[in-house]
């Protein structure tokens, strides 16, 4: 039996290796571009810039030094010049295929931040996988400018895993909507009624104002946003403001608001203040053909009739009034119940005429007007 050389002796006692294997290996030398490890073979690993990261900026020398051990995957084990080819960023990706895949298959809240800003889309980086999330998918609602996403850390789920085709999908806009349905939740078990909550305005419309209330938009309509008159929501709020809002009515998903808290309703002691046979000074906040509405207090109009202004006929109102002048009347009517209030002129004697209370000036109440008009 012949004897083994040296050589065949420390042949034999080295490992085998083949292409696509892992190994450990032990760093024995770094440069800036490549990393030599001794893979327990008879030739050393070569690891290359390109095939630790995509990142060609990167300088090898700072994330290695000599000794270090590192899992590579074997790319080629004779290059021609005798040398094994390693890589890493391939190990990574396989890893990270399996770790994408078993995010998929739990349904698993992923975490990553934007390296990218594409036209249609969001590109983020897990474990050395590129993700895309399509803008239909970034959020709940339609944004057209996606850079605000830039360097910024998000949460997402994965939609889409297509390992053969490369194609992974992210999917941001279910959580959201998930988040949302929570505090949906959360805000109707815990609201009623008559409940004065905080709010913002998140959107302002000709017809009123919606309020979000944490899980839920609630309306506020032009209506109920002043005891007087409101020209416009735009003129009064803006997207953003902070409120503290009346809840008026809940209605299944549906949240009605109101600004027009008891304690301020001008209405509460009208009784005394505008009781029969006060003479009461307003100012003339509109007119019509048959009157003129007159702003007594915010939120209380009186009608001064046309038939009221003048001992002398007088055709339409507008012949002898304007907005905005100030007039002294006599209360000849007061309905609580319906919020109505007459006034005349012509009652006035020669000794009262001169004596004038001078009230508040404020806009009119929309439901007092329309009370009052259809009654004409």
């Amino acid at each position: 039996m012949s004897e083994l050389t040296f050589e065949q002796m420390l042949e034999e006692s080295l490992k085998t290796i083949h292409a696509g294997e892992v190994v450990e290996g032990t760093v024995i030398d770094v440069k800036p571009d490549e990393i030599v490890l001794n893979i327990g073979y008879k030739s050393d690993g070569i690891l290359t810039k390109s095939e630790y990261s995509n990142d060609q900026s990167l300088d090898l020398t700072t994330i290695a030094k000599v000794g270090d051990t590192m899992e590579v995957k074997v790319l080629k084990v004779n290059d021609g010049e005798g040398q094994v080819v390693l890589t890493y960023k391939r190990l990574a990706a396989d890893r990270g295929n399996k770790r994408i895949e078993e995010a998929y298959n739990n349904r698993e809240v992923l975490k990553a931040t934007v390296t990218q800003v594409l036209e249609g889309g969001l590109s983020v980086v897990v474990d050395e996988v590129r993700i895309f999330i399509p803008a239909s998918l970034v959020s709940d609602t339609y944004e057209k400018d996606l850079t605000k996403y830039a360097g910024q850390e998000i949460e997402f789920v994965i939609s889409e895993y297509n390992p053969k085709k490369r194609r992974y999908i992210g999917d941001r806009r279910q959580l959201i909507a998930e988040q949302k349905a929570e505090m949906q939740r959360e805000l109707f078990a815990r609201i009623h009624e008559g409940d004065i909550v905080e709010g913002v305005v998140k959107n302002v419309t000709d017809f009123g104002a919606f309020v979000d209330l944490g899980g839920a938009d609630g309306l506020l309509h032009i209506s109920e946003m002043s005891w007087g008159r409101v020209e416009h929501p735009k003129k009064v709020f803006k997207v953003g403001e902070h409120l503290t809002v009346l809840i008026k009515e809940i209605n299944g998903s549906k949240i009605a608001l109101s600004l027009k808290f008891d304690d301020a309703n001008p209405w509460k002691d009208a009784a005394d203040k505008f009781a029969v046979g006060s003479v009461l000074t307003g100012r003339v906040a509109r007119m019509t053909d048959f009157g003129a509405f007159v702003e007594l207090e915010p939120g209380v109009d009186a009608l001064l009739h046309v038939s009221q202004i003048s001992k002398e006929h007088i055709d339409k109102p507008s012949d002898v009034l304007s907005v905005g002048e100030e007039v002294t009347a006599k209360v000849v009517d007061f309905n609580e119940a319906d919020r109505k209030i007459s006034l005349s002129i012509k009652a006035l004697s020669a000794s009262n005429s001169s004596r004038e209370e001078d009230g508040d000036v404020v806009s009119v109440d929309i439901d007092a007007v329309i009370a009052a008009e259809g009654e004409e």
